[in-house]
């Protein structure tokens, strides 16, 4: 972990929620923010910790959401891409940690002052609009995710999983399809959708000549329409 200072501008524009906020005011938080540097692998934040009030987003980088049972068993929540916030409840919640926060490629992350924040937020109110729609996001996540571990098959989460990637994230086009712009190994998709590595593998196999799994966790899907009609048939 490295502290690098005050934000830039430029590093604010950044974040979803101050996009098209004026420059006036986003110049107003610069002297309550702070960057910091994590470097992969680096724990962010501790699930149970006590966090300081302030705002968390991440600027460049890629953030993994862990939570663990009380078997010890680890669920890997989602993954955090740049311009989005995280550790809600430092903001307006408990100030406790809903999870462990891991950076998974070397990455800076932005705090911000609450005090400062809800200050520019009663100048632009759009901000807290803004806001909501992120965690509303995040609530419909959370129920097709509820929804899914009770009522779908494994092969249909796996390929709900990949869609959702897919349209957040985006894809770019190769010669033997579509390839999802956020990399995903066996254990993380195993762990976002209840299943063993084993099984996560299995099922991989059964998608051959519609999926292309390649190691590092890139994906790329050779025909999205067979992929739906195979979630369908499944369910």
């Amino acid at each position: 972990m490295l502290v690098k200072g005050c934000s830039s501008l430029a590093q604010l524009k950044q974040i979803f929620i101050f996009q098209d906020v004026a420059t006036t005011q986003l110049e107003s938080l610069i002297p309550h923010s702070y960057i910091i540097e994590y470097q992969p692998g680096e724990i962010i934040t501790h699930e149970g910790e006590d966090l300081p009030q302030q705002l968390l987003a991440l600027i460049t980088g890629k953030l993994e959401i862990k939570k663990t049972a009380a078997s010890g068993k680890e669920t890997l929540v989602r993954f955090i891409p740049p311009g989005e916030l995280f550790a809600a409840p430092a903001l307006f919640g408990n100030s406790i940690s809903p999870a462990t926060v891991i950076s998974q490629i070397s990455s800076l992350i932005l705090t911000i002052e609450r005090d400062a924040l809800l200050k520019a937020i009663s100048e632009c109110p759009e901000i807290s609009l803004r806001i909501l729609k992120v965690f509303n996001q995040r609530l419909q996540q959370l129920h097709e995710t509820v929804h899914g571990l009770i009522s779908e098959r494994a092969m249909v989460r796996l390929i709900r999983l990949i869609q959702y990637y897919s349209e957040r994230d985006g894809t770019h086009s190769v010669a033997e399809g579509e390839v999802l712009n956020t990399k995903l190994s066996y254990y993380q998709i195993a762990r976002s959708i209840g299943i063993t590595y084993e099984e996560c593998v299995r099922l991989f196999k059964k998608l051959k000549g519609i999926i292309i799994y390649k190691r590092g966790g890139t994906i790329i899907v050779e025909n999205w329409q067979q992929l739906e009609l195979t979630s369908q048939l499944t369910q």
